[in-house]
């Protein structure tokens, strides 16, 4: 049955994923808590969203997975994934803008699908440092997280292509791997024989961020799909935040990824925005988190600022042209009657 679902623009539904099980190392886990205690909530509520906290998931820890070197803790990442999808599918009919904060990015799979139980295509804006395009036979780690992409995309471990019954969840087209800096030589192929749309830090250097912004989305059929924008922190340059597994030089300033994300944000067909990979276990002082909660609450203002301009602009008609009354002029009157009950 369809779902007519009508978007709230000021509402904001937070859901928390503590899973590290795709992960390198544990950690990841409490970036959903941490991001609470360090005011996320009321910062968003200060802008003048209306905040729902969903709560968290189960959390899923990674663990050393000997087993199975290739796809390391597959059943928990499963599991990290099927307890999140119907949580997101709820989130999303509220037509509030769900909001995930993740550990490691294979939440991911759990978000789009989620996105796509209630709309046909999905389009996703994937901001990481990593393609994420590796399978099981390519990976060098064994890492699900390294293989996100490729498993939105239909490739990879059976388990988690099904996951979705009818794969890919994204096509490939429909992928904007954005600031990407580290690329295998397996993916590096990927990008070469598929039709993914890759804009790597120096091309986004190089054309500025708002830029190379506007022509991802334009790439990605933005103004035809739903989207689905995930930020995975490792994205920002290590200059700036270190507070992740897999801080490295040479990716995007901080600058540079707010004024990229503020563009994907204010997106009109925006269903869904995911952040991942912060790790409060590398962040004593709490530098990163103040980082990360600066960074969401400049961007999801802008949207707000955008949307409220919009309604603005629709809700103010246009000045009407001098003409006779009604009570003036019969006819018009009878014209005015007939027009009425022609759009009832």
């Amino acid at each position: 049955m369809a779902v007519r679902i009508t978007r709230q623009p000021k509402q904001i539904v937070l859901l928390g994923a503590p899973t590290s099980a795709a992960a390198f190392s544990a950690g990841h886990e409490k970036a959903p808590q941490a991001l609470r205690a360090a005011g996320l909530i009321d910062r968003l509520q200060a802008l003048g969203f209306s905040v729902t906290d969903a709560g968290d998931d189960p959390t899923t820890l990674y663990q050393p997975d000997e087993e199975s070197p290739r796809a390391r803790n597959l059943p928990r990442v499963v599991a990290s994934l099927e307890a999140l999808k119907p949580r997101v599918e709820a989130a999303v009919k509220t037509g509030g803008l769900p909001l995930i904060l993740t550990g490691d990015c294979s939440s991911a799979l759990a978000t789009v699908a989620g996105v796509r139980r209630y709309y046909r295509g999905a389009s996703i804006v994937y901001m990481d440092s990593d393609a994420d395009l590796n399978v099981p036979a390519t990976s060098p780690s064994g890492c699900v997280d390294g293989m996100v992409v490729s498993h939105l995309t239909g490739r990879g471990a059976a388990e988690l292509v099904r996951f979705w019954g009818e794969p890919p969840l994204v096509r490939d087209p429909d992928v904007a791997l954005f600031g990407v800096n580290r690329l295998d030589p397996p993916e590096e192929e990927v990008l070469a024989r598929y039709p993914i749309r890759v804009f790597r830090a120096e091309d986004v250097r190089r054309m500025g961020a708002v830029a190379a912004a506007e022509m991802a989305i334009e790439r990605v059929h933005g103004g035809k799909n739903e989207l689905v924008v995930h930020l995975d922190v490792d994205a920002i340059s290590s200059d700036d935040f270190q507070a992740t597994d897999l801080p490295g030089s040479g990716g995007l300033r901080l600058e540079e990824v707010r004024q990229a994300l503020e563009i994907f944000v204010k997106q009109p067909r925006l269903v869904a925005l995911e952040v991942a990979a912060y790790n409060p276990d590398k962040d004593s002082d709490g530098r990163g988190a103040k980082i990360v909660i600066d960074l969401l609450a400049s961007v999801l203002a802008g949207r707000l600022q955008a949307e409220t301009q919009t309604q603005a602009a629709t809700a103010t008609p246009p000045a009407a042209p001098a003409t006779e009354t009604a009570a003036e002029n019969p006819a018009a009157q009878t014209s005015t009657e007939q027009s009425t009950s022609a759009t009832e």
